[in-house]
C-alpha cells in the first residue's frame, strides 16, 4: 500500500474479510490467499462512517490543535472513554462534541483516536489523533517509547539513595543524579482486577524514573518528585511508587493514606494530606514527533489548584 493511503494492517484485514478488496477482479476473503506477481488488487474505502459515541458539549482545555492531532489537560475525575461503568461524559464524548466535522476518520469510524490515556483522577496532558494518519505515527512513537512523558506526584516519603531500606527492594536502583530506577514486570492482580501486580517473571516490562523534586518535613514526611516513564503501563507510576515504599497521596487502589507524625510535617500539613481525595499525580510535559510535519513538539501544563494547595500547605 502506498503510504499516503495511512492504512493500518488491523484495517487491512477488516476490509478484506468485509469484501472490500478484489484480486484480478475476485473478491477475496482470505487473508491468508496467496497472490502472485503482476496479479491486480483493488481496494475499495469507504467513506468515514458515524460513530456509536455520542458528541456532548463539555468544556475542555485545549493546549494545541490542528489538522491532524489535538493537545488536551484532562482535569483530574474526567474518564478518558466510554465504557460500561462510564458510558458518557468522557473526554472522548467532548471531543467528538469540540471536532465535529474535523474527524476524517480512525480505522474507518469518525471518532478521535486514543493512543494513551491517564487515569480517571489524574490530570494533565494527553495528545489525541484526529486522522487515521496521525493515529498511526502516534502509536508508532508510543510502541518505540519514544514519546518524552513527565509527571509530578506527591509521595509518602522521599526516594533519596541515602535510604538504606530502597537498597532491598527487589527492582529498585539509583542511578547518578539520586534518580530512583524502577524496573519490573507488571500484570493484571491475580484477585483484585482493578490493581495491577509488580512481577519479575510474566507480566510486561515496565521501566520508571524518579526523582526529588522538593522535600517536606523530614525523610519520613512526604516530597514533591517528578517520574517519567521508559514505557507506559495501566497505573505504572502509581504501582511503583507503591512496590518502592513511596505510594502516591490520595491513592485509593495502592494504599495512599497513611498516618503522619506531626514530628515529620507539621499539622496543617497533615490536615492538608488527609483532605486530598485523589491520588496526586499529574501528567505535566508531553513531547513527540508531529506524526505529519516531522516537527518536535513539547508541552507543559502547570500543576492543578487542589495539588498546588495541598504543596503549599506542605511548603508551611
Amino acid at each position: 500500500m502506498p503510504e499516503e493511503a495511512t492504512l493500518s494492517r488491523t484495517r487491512l484485514a477488516k476490509l478484506i474479510a468485509e469484501g472490500g478488496v478484489q484480486v484480478n477482479g475476485q473478491v477475496v476473503q482470505d487473508p491468508k490467499a496467496k497472490v502472485a506477481e503482476g496479479a491486480e488488487i483493488l481496494i475499495t474505502v469507504e467513506e468515514a462512517g458515524e460513530s456509536h459515541i455520542g458528541p456532548e458539549d463539555i468544556p475542555i482545555d485545549v493546549i494545541y490543535e490542528d489538522d491532524d492531532l489535538i493537545v488536551i489537560n484532562k482535569p483530574a475525575g474526567m474518564v478518558v472513554h466510554p465504557a460500561p461503568g462510564s458510558p458518557s461524559g468522557t473526554l472522548v464524548n467532548a471531543l467528538m462534541h469540540h471536532c465535529g466535522d474535523n474527524l476524517s476518520g480512525v480505522g474507518g469510524v469518525k471518532r478521535p483516536g486514543i493512543v494513551h490515556r491517564i487515569d480517571k483522577e489524574t490530570s494533565g496532558l494527553l495528545v489525541v489523533a484526529k486522522s487515521d494518519a496521525a493515529h498511526q505515527g502516534l502509536a508508532a512513537q508510543f510502541e518505540k517509547h519514544t514519546v518524552e512523558r513527565y509527571y509530578r506526584a506527591v509521595c509518602y516519603g522521599s526516594p533519596a539513595a541515602t535510604d538504606p531500606r530502597l537498597r532491598g527492594v527487589k527492582g529498585a536502583n539509583f542511578e547518578p543524579g539520586n534518580i530512583l530506577k524502577i524496573t519490573t514486570q507488571l500484570a493484571r492482580h491475580k484477585t483484585d482486577r482493578q490493581r495491577q501486580a509488580v512481577l519479575f517473571q510474566g507480566g510486561r516490562h515496565a521501566v520508571t524514573r524518579a526523582r526529588i523534586v522538593e522535600p517536606f518535613g523530614d525523610p519520613a514526611g512526604l516530597a514533591l518528585i517528578e517520574c517519567w516513564l521508559e514505557t507506559g503501563r495501566t497505573h505504572q507510576i502509581r504501582v511503583h511508587m507503591a512496590h518502592a515504599g513511596h505510594g502516591l497521596v490520595g491513592d485509593p487502589t495502592y494504599g495512599g493514606k497513611r498516618k503522619l507524625s506531626a514530628k515529620a510535617i507539621p499539622l496543617a500539613g497533615i490536615d492538608a494530606v488527609q483532605a486530598f481525595s485523589r491520588q496526586a499525580l499529574h501528567a505535566a510535559v508531553l513531547g513527540f514527533e508531529h506524526p505529519i510535519s516531522g516537527e518536535m513538539k513539547r508541552f507543559e501544563a502547570p500543576i492543578p489548584r487542589d495539588m498546588q494547595d495541598l504543596i503549599t500547605s506542605l511548603r508551611r
